[in-house]
């Protein structure tokens, strides 16, 4: 229980800061091409509450946790509201504000590992030994889970089928046929993505993703993430 517990207390800030910037990053791009939907609705913003989806952020993912005993956890925020009709090219747009919310994770993936071997390490040795194990420790922890947290989320979300985000920046870069038909699939989506996971198939999209990731972020570090 208590292990528990503490991945818990250094897992929550990771997660809330990765999924709603994600989600602003959406709304963001989305209203800098012409859509207001997002900000009109008051998703433009940095408050956790206003993302968090009570069922898919909070129940589900820890319904996963005990019936897996820790080994397997899937969720989801609340969509930030897009309208596509208000962008000049509503298929474009869609791509471009999707791909937003896993490049957002990538760069808070690469600035949390540039923070930690860049200024926590150095700074655990040079301070005394309780502040190094009830301050610095803590943090290094959570700069750790912020890593694996955004690349995971980035990678996961770049699976080609909407309404992941992968499969809106699927639909906008084919043609208009194609496209349209990968756009039909967004009612069986969640299906699909579940057999996905619980069929371990996800696993042949999603894992190259996190190995490539966590490459480019092992260059930028020194090794430090090696695989």
């Amino acid at each position: 229980m208590q292990e528990t517990l503490r991945l818990v207390a250094v897992s929550v800030i990771p997660i809330l800061l990765a999924i709603t910037l994600h989600e602003v990053a959406h709304g963001y791009v989305a209203y800098k091409l012409g859509d207001n939907t997002a900000k009109f609705r008051g998703r433009l913003t940095l408050n956790p509450l206003a993302h968090i989806d009570p069922f898919g952020t909070i129940i589900f993912p820890l319904i996963l946790y005990v019936a897996t005993s820790g080994r397997f956890v899937w969720g989801w925020a609340k969509p930030v509201p897009i309208n596509p009709y208000n962008f000049k090219n509503p298929r474009k747009g869609m791509a471009i504000s999707a791909i937003a919310g896993p490049c957002t994770n990538f760069i808070l993936a690469v600035v949390s590992a540039v923070l930690l071997v860049y200024a926590l390490i150095p700074a655990g040795g040079l301070a005394s030994p309780a502040v190094a194990g009830s301050v610095l420790q803590p943090v290094a922890e959570m700069l750790k889970k912020s890593v694996l947290v955004n690349v995971i989320l980035a990678a996961f979300n770049l699976i080609p089928i909407p309404p992941l985000d992968g499969g809106r920046v699927l639909a906008g870069i084919l043609p208009t046929r194609q496209a349209y038909a990968v756009e039909k699939l967004e009612r069986f989506g969640f299906i699909i993505v579940a057999l996905l996971i619980f069929t371990n198939l996800a696993n042949y999209i999603v894992l190259p993703i996190i190995f490539f990731i966590l490459k480019i972020i092992s260059l930028i570090t020194g090794g430090y993430f090696l695989l």
